[in-house]
């Protein structure tokens, strides 16, 4: 596993981070610990959870993500300052007006409550989730900012935010002296390309923002499982990845990357990892896991180095300028 900076900041992180969405939803609490514990030596410092995982489950609260990885914080012999654990704030939580959202009041009790869950006394990484356009940015920002400076937060970051909206934050941050996001967490994949390149990679790459993309493989349509002419499983996971990547543009950048991981001894999905990983913005990529057999595969693509040719033939297959 190889380690890089997130961003400007000194802390260091694995190239691959352990996405835990599926923890308490595909895969319960006993396999997410042995998930976890593979990952930590197989070389990974990194996990990311969000408070909402997995609310979406009948019956399940949310937080259950945060409390499973916070159970194995706390039973687990790995210590805790070797781990960077990564949160975030945004979603509904609750049934009242401020359950939800990115208020002062709502970060204030939602960081205390993943505290809680997580089962620590500090977040390495707390990240906002999506933008709330009902709060003004300096609220939200305030916030965050007193969270660093109590020690309850070490870094902010946030995830799916434009360009703009991203810039605009980074300016209000220095322009008050508030600690500002040193992360984002962006869609990004060889099959989804457009919304991170078109005018976020710059702007990260100017400002020092660390990259930290969630669904490089293309909600598992870059795994090589998905063919012309192959049957579709039956999912609502699958239909998805139907409409939004199943065309010829898609199919051709799995031969692609079936043909160069061929050449490196890669798979299709560690192939894709490793372009991912090929661009100087990314500091490090969410990969998640149902089974060990499955984190080990895809951790592999950490080891993968392409070659500009190899990266270029890549970019040039979905090229979406």
């Amino acid at each position: 596993m190889k380690y890089r900076r997130l961003g400007r900041t000194g802390l260091k992180v694995s190239t691959i981070c352990l996405g835990t969405m599926q923890f308490g939803w595909s895969t319960e609490e006993p396999d997410s610990q042995v998930i976890m514990s593979e990952a930590v030596e197989l070389g990974c410092n990194f996990l990311d959870t969000a408070d909402i995982y997995s609310r979406w489950v009948d019956g399940n609260p949310g937080g259950v993500s945060e409390q499973i990885v916070g159970n194995w914080l706390a039973s687990n012999h790995v210590s805790r300052d070797k781990l960077i654990i990564a949160t975030k704030i945004r979603g509904e939580m609750g049934e009242g007006p401020n359950d939800q959202g990115l208020s002062r009041q709502h970060i204030m009790n939602g960081v205390e409550a993943s505290l809680r869950r997580l089962q620590t006394d500090y977040i390495d990484l707390y990240q906002v989730h999506w933008p709330d356009e009902e709060t003004p940015l300096d609220e939200t920002l305030e916030a965050l900012n007193d969270l660093v400076r109590s020690g309850k937060v070490r870094y902010i970051g946030c995830s799916n935010y434009p360009a703009w909206l991203l810039a605009k934050s980074l300016w209000i941050s220095d322009s008050r002296g508030f600690s500002r996001f040193d992360s984002l967490q962006p869609h990004y994949s060889l099959v989804h390309r457009a919304e991170f390149e078109r005018e976020l990679e710059a702007l990260c790459l100017d400002q020092g923002i660390g990259v930290i993309p969630y669904s490089p493989l293309g909600a598992g349509f870059l795994t090589g499982k998905y063919r012309r002419g192959s049957d579709l499983p039956k999912s609502d996971r699958a239909e998805g990845i139907r409409k939004r990547y199943m065309n010829e543009e898609g199919f051709t950048a799995v031969d692609k990357l079936e043909l160069i991981g061929q050449e490196q001894g890669a798979t299709v999905a560690q192939t894709a990892i490793a372009w991912v990983l090929a661009n100087p913005a990314v500091s490090s990529a969410i990969i998640g896991a149902n089974s060990l057999e499955q984190l080990r595969d895809t951790f592999k693509g950490a080891d993968v180095n392409l070659g500009v040719e190899e990266k270029q033939v890549l970019d040039e297959t979905t090229a979406w300028k």
